[in-house]
């Protein structure tokens, strides 16, 4: 009788191929649990109601923005998107209560130039970096400044104050909202690209503007959604906004720029950040959702003071990047150290 034995080696080749097969088969499976969880995650999120961590006070430009897009966002995704104001320390106190925060997407930061791109260079000991313990999610908007004169200052258009500036060194004072905020860094650098001295009169929050308005200040460059109605009202005159492009929210009011200061470019900006390690798939929703209301609130934006940007999570990470390099060359030379 003849007795076929089918060698070992082929035997090992035909277990070997099935091992194989097998982690395939599984390898397969696994990878479709995990996209079947993210998809999960993307389409419940979000499944409980969302903390919108603002760090400055209500009433203010961030605080407004904040409270426009939540209230969208609310009615959007059917969950309460609630702001939770936590100023001080130039905005670090809130920036650090979301960078502490579960990455999960229920805590969210809506951010601006201040505590993203300024503040790491102003403050000598931040325990955290917002551009790499935060990640972008979408700008929701570009606010320049304005420079704001008291009626009592005789110039009408920015040439006259630029001339009445020159033949006054040393006596005009300008107020800000605070040492190495975007207001003191533009009078900064319009005073250095002038030659001329200024004194700094830093304020903390609307009191900069209050004595503006009461004639102890001569000029100031504020946000435009903080000075609009008194501008509206003949309480304050602007004269430029620090824009390249001018304000769809102040027709007729020229850039610093085209009145003789090429390349002048100082404002505040503003949007959604999360903490580092919150899942691809949140972002992106919240991403998609903001992109969507903006157009909504583009009326409401404008004349308030704003013009809404939106875009991608990538193009914000891009753009926040830059304007810390810019803003750092900014305070280094103008020797602002945060008290």
């Amino acid at each position: 009788m003849l007795i076929t034995q089918t060698p070992k080696f082929l035997m090992c080749s035909f277990s070997l191929r099935s091992s194989v097969r097998a982690m395939g088969r599984l390898t397969t499976v696994f990878l479709m649990a995990l996209f079947g969880v993210a998809l999960a995650q993307a389409q419940d999120y979000p499944a409980k109601p969302v903390r919108v961590v603002v760090a400055f006070t209500a009433g203010g430009t961030t605080d407004i923005l904040a409270r426009s897009v939540s209230q969208q966002l609310t009615e959007r995704l059917k969950q309460p998107f609630i702001i939770d104001n936590r100023p001080g320390g130039g905005g670090n106190i809130g920036t650090e209560n979301v960078v502490r925060s579960v990455p999960d997407g229920y805590t969210l930061l809506v951010g601006s130039v201040g505590p993203i791109s300024i503040n790491q260079t102003l403050y000598k000991n931040l325990s955290y970096d917002p551009l790499k313990d935060l990640v972008p999610v979408v700008q929701i908007a570009d606010v320049p400044n304005v420079l704001v004169v008291h009626p009592s200052v005789p110039a009408k258009t920015f040439e006259e104050f630029l001339a009445y500036v020159k033949a006054n060194p040393g006596k005009l004072n300008y107020g800000s909202t605070g040492v190495g905020t975007s207001s003191h860094l533009s009078s900064y650098m319009l005073s250095q690209r002038l030659g001329v001295e200024t004194l700094h009169v830093p304020y903390k929050g609307a009191n900069a503007l209050n004595d503006l308005l009461a004639g102890r200040l001569q000029f100031m460059f504020a946000t435009i959604p903080s000075v609009i109605q008194q501008i509206k009202a003949g309480k304050l005159r602007a004269l430029a906004v620090s824009s390249l492009k001018p304000s769809r929210s102040l027709p007729g009011v020229p850039t610093v720029a085209e009145k003789g200061l090429p390349g002048f470019e100082a404002g505040s900006w503003f949007g959604f950040f999360a903490p580092k390690g919150t899942p691809a798939s949140v972002i992106a929703t919240l991403n998609k959702n903001v992109n969507d209301i903006l157009p909504q609130l583009e009326a409401q934006m404008i004349r308030e003071g704003a013009d809404p940007v939106g875009g991608s999570a990538a193009q914000y990470g891009q753009f926040t990047q830059k304007e810390f390099v810019k803003w750092k060359a900014i305070v280094e030379s103008s020797g602002a150290i945060a008290e």
